[in-house]
């Protein structure tokens, strides 16, 4: 049965869930908004947009506040610019399989930075990543945006243990000020030789990029911030593997991509697997 009911605890788990329900309507979006914009554009849109909406956090801040959000900041600016260059040449659904390749990646760190982890939870990540492979991939070789995307599966990794770590020692909304603000410098930087011809394409998409901005990213880092007070490192990244499901089911929404037998089996797999590790 699933552990005993713990109000924080509990309300973790659905806010990651309400999260990956989020993320898996960005990967059809953004293959769309790749068509006219570039990922600078996007990415300093979307950026921008969530930094001013948490703006007002910004004056309950410390140093050691900044600091840490500061760093999660960096780490989540690169993941995101990884999966936007990934995604460029390599469909949505394979683009969510490898991005939820951190499943493994984060017990990987943790044992190896010394903390011991239930072997339900391994077996559970095992599960999971059958069930991801089973759902998304495709075949095929192995080109650039594979590695790019695993690269920024690594990066998300790092970024649930880094929020493990940081997120109970400060309160959220400053922390998740901080963080947006630091990724929307980055973004202005990056983005400001391509802004000037890339008004028009803006402007056509600026609604989808302003659900972008708020509910796929500002959202979410909330979300994950809140969540991870309660949620250890290695059952967040478990729950996060229902990313790619939802993910198939937007694409076959909003993209017409189909979901078959072997994406019903993979999807069980998964919602298997994450019903399994929150057993006590």
């Amino acid at each position: 049965m699933i552990s005993a009911f713990k109000p924080d605890r509990n309300r973790g788990v659905f806010l990651l869930i309400f999260t990956t329900i989020v993320w898996g309507t960005s990967f059809p979006l953004l293959k769309n908004l790749l068509v006219s914009l570039t990922p600078a554009s996007i990415l300093v849109v979307r950026f921008a947009f969530a930094a001013i909406a948490f703006l007002p956090f910004l004056r309950r801040v410390n140093p050691a506040l900044i600091r840490d959000g500061i760093l999660l900041g960096v780490v989540y600016f690169v993941e995101c610019v990884l999966a936007l260059k990934g995604i460029e040449t390599i469909s949505a659904n394979r683009s969510a399989f490898l991005v939820s390749l951190n499943v493994i990646f984060v017990p990987m760190i943790a044992v190896g930075l010394g903390q011991k982890l239930p072997v339900r939870v391994l077996v559970a990540a095992g599960l999971a990543i059958a069930g991801i492979g089973i759902l998304s991939w495709e075949g095929g070789g192995i080109g650039m945006g594979d590695w790019l995307t695993l690269a920024c599966a690594i990066g998300c990794a790092v970024y649930i243990l880094m929020l493990e770590k940081f997120s109970p020692r400060h309160s959220t909304l400053p922390l998740v000020a901080v963080q947006l603000t630091t990724m929307a410098v980055f973004c202005v930087v990056w983005a400001a030789p391509q802004l000037a011809v890339q008004m028009g394409a803006i402007a056509q998409n600026f609604n989808v990029l302003l659900y972008m901005s708020l509910i796929v990213t500002a959202t979410p880092i909330l979300t994950q911030a809140i969540a991870q007070r309660s949620i250890s490192s290695h059952e967040a990244a478990l729950l996060y593997t229902l990313e790619p499901v939802f993910a198939a089911i937007f694409s076959f929404w909003l993209l017409g991509e189909q979901l078959g037998v072997r994406g019903l089996i993979g999807a069980g797999l998964i919602l298997f697997a994450t019903v399994w590790s929150q057993r006590r």
